[in-house]
């Protein structure tokens, strides 16, 4: 820290996911394993929808675009939550800490508005099969994509924004493993009064509004389904959504838990595992 008015902090420790010795190698191979999946998984799978003619379809299209944004989110957090593993001080600069931020926002963000296209994706495709190639042109398709990622760039430059004025001087123990706002915003000495009201705003904008479109959407696929006769269709009508369903489930209802709550009442030892799943897993 430099001396000043106040003492502006150039770094800070990150306290990681568990404080407990013993269990540091373990959790540094088990998430070593799911990274390199992540890894492995994600490029298999933009590369088969890449080269196979068959699966340039708006779903596939969609699905290599959050195969992306999974792989991308992931590397941001995970490499360096394994070097904290197996490092006794796990120190992160003040300017690389505010990047991880910031790319880290940018593709929670685009994951949260992917999930929810898919969603819609699913919905025209059940339940309007005839007007399916026309409303889910290929120009539809890249202008619903672009969209995702101008808001997510959008909402990961106002927080970020916003925590570039903040004063860091009570301390520079971020408890969690990765610059998050939460535990960033509780290490503050100057006000977070508009850091909070931006949180909760878009948070609003990028959890409930996804949540309400894919909501509606499956209630009209479910009513969708019970129309159909014949119990094979309708299980491979609910085949098709059964593991969106499951992502969207993990990932919304983490994010949630972390975020939608005022940071005076957040437990961040909670909040830390409940960011695994939406960050990692």
């Amino acid at each position: 820290m430099t001396a000043g008015n106040h003492s502006t902090v150039t770094e800070f420790i990150l306290a990681g996911l568990t404080e407990s010795p013993e269990l540091q190698l373990p959790l540094f191979f088990l998430f070593l394993g799911v990274y390199v999946v992540t890894v492995v998984g994600n490029l298999a799978m933009i590369t088969l929808i890449g080269l196979s003619a068959h699966l340039h379809t708006p779903m596939y299209y969609f699905l290599s675009n959050l195969s992306f944004i999974d792989l991308c989110h992931s590397t941001v957090i995970t490499p360096k939550m394994l070097v904290n593993f197996v490092t006794e001080r796990n120190f992160i600069s003040y300017q690389a800490c505010m990047t991880q931020l910031y790319f880290f926002l940018v593709f929670v963000i685009s994951e949260c508005h992917m999930l929810a296209i898919m969603a819609y994706d699913r919905y025209v495709a059940i339940c309007n099969p005839l007007l399916y190639n026309v409303t889910m042109s290929y120009q539809v398709c890249s202008r619903l994509v672009a969209g995702v990622y101008i808001m997510g760039l959008t909402g990961a430059t106002a927080h970020t924004g916003c925590m570039l004025r903040v004063l860091f001087c009570k301390a520079d123990r971020i408890n969690h493993y990765f610059c998050d706002l939460f535990p960033l915003l509780e290490l503050s000495c100057s006000s977070t009064y508009i850091n909070e009201v931006v949180v909760l705003c878009f948070s609003a904008l990028n959890i409930l509004a996804p949540s309400f479109m894919i909501l509606s959407s499956y209630i009209f696929i479910i009513a969708s389904i019970l129309r159909i006769r014949s119990t094979e269709g309708r299980c491979k009508a609910f085949s098709t959504c059964s593991s969106h369903i499951s992502a969207v489930a993990v990932f919304f209802g983490s994010a949630a838990f972390m975020y939608l709550q005022p940071s005076s009442v957040s437990s961040m030892n909670q909040g830390k595992v409940s960011s695994v799943f939406y960050t990692i897993i």
